[in-house]
């Protein structure tokens, strides 16, 4: 019974990117299942609660994957949303994660997280659900993710928020109605506005 309940686990790492203590319960299996079987070499921690399998060599979104298991509540924003709209090359070294005011964050997690905090529809305005192998991701829209950048210029940097919305244009992944909205939501519509004119 015991190597049938470690074989499901092992075939379910196999098949997703990320296995929590939550997977293994909803396969009736204790969760001790997990350390014991990362002690014996099987599964891999990669955080806390979280494991993966031996042989799973990564993804681009693997640490967006284990950001969003550590902060249910969090969305993916700003920089590491650039990144996984494909609005730049660069990745960078944390996870930019978007929670309300009052939200727990946790401290030193695995992999960094940048937690940005947001209220009202600024927090909820465009929010977008992804599944990658299991699990559920939630990103900022293209047209919300570059308002943000906009409102956020301080910390990504104006020239990053330039850049963001002509790859958006580019790429067509957003209207000139959508960037209006959600400038609008972002308050940041006259800041905006020429950079709008200009394209």
């Amino acid at each position: 019974m015991q190597n049938s309940k470690a074989e499901k686990l092992r075939k379910l790492a196999s098949k997703r990117q990320i296995v929590r203590a939550k997977d293994a319960r909803e396969l009736g299996i204790p969760r001790t299942y997990l350390p014991r079987l990362a002690r014996q070499g099987d599964l891999e921690k990669v955080g806390r609660g979280l494991y993966s399998s031996r042989d799973f060599s990564g993804t681009e979104n693997a640490s967006l994957i284990e950001a969003a298991y550590q902060i249910p509540k969090g969305i993916v924003c700003l920089l590491s949303a650039l990144r996984f709209h494909n609005f730049t090359t660069q990745s960078p070294h944390e996870v930019w994660m978007a929670i309300g005011h009052k939200a727990w964050a946790p401290k030193g997690s695995s992999p960094p997280v940048r937690i940005v905090r947001m209220s009202g529809p600024a927090l909820h305005f465009g929010t977008k659900e992804y599944s990658i192998s299991g699990a559920t991701l939630r990103v900022f829209s293209p047209a919300k993710t570059v308002a943000d950048c906009f409102k956020f210029r301080s910390k990504v940097g104006l020239d990053v928020a330039i850049e963001a919305l002509k790859e958006c244009r580019q790429q067509k992944k957003a209207s000139m109605d959508e960037l209006a909205a959600a400038a609008k939501v972002c308050r940041v519509a006259n800041v905006m506005r020429p950079y709008l004119e200009s394209l």
